[in-house]
């Protein structure tokens, strides 16, 4: 589920959607895919992230824009 692997806090990235756990935002995890990189790139760039934790920013990003 997305709420697994995505929070929102107010006082965290100013809001911005981020991965749980991180301060990275699901912003720059959809503009790395958006780019080309593959989810193995992503995972080399950002080694604190999971496979799921990617696919839960895929996931988020689905249910915003659907």
């Amino acid at each position: 589920m997305v709420e697994d692997w995505i929070t929102v806090d107010p006082d965290v990235c100013h809001g911005k959607p981020i991965i749980r756990g991180t301060r990275i935002m699901v912003a720059n995890v959809l503009s790395l895919l958006a780019g080309g990189s593959t989810i193995a790139q992503i995972l080399e760039y950002y080694p604190e992230l999971s496979r799921e934790a990617v696919e839960g920013a895929l996931e988020y990003a689905v249910a915003v824009a659907g």
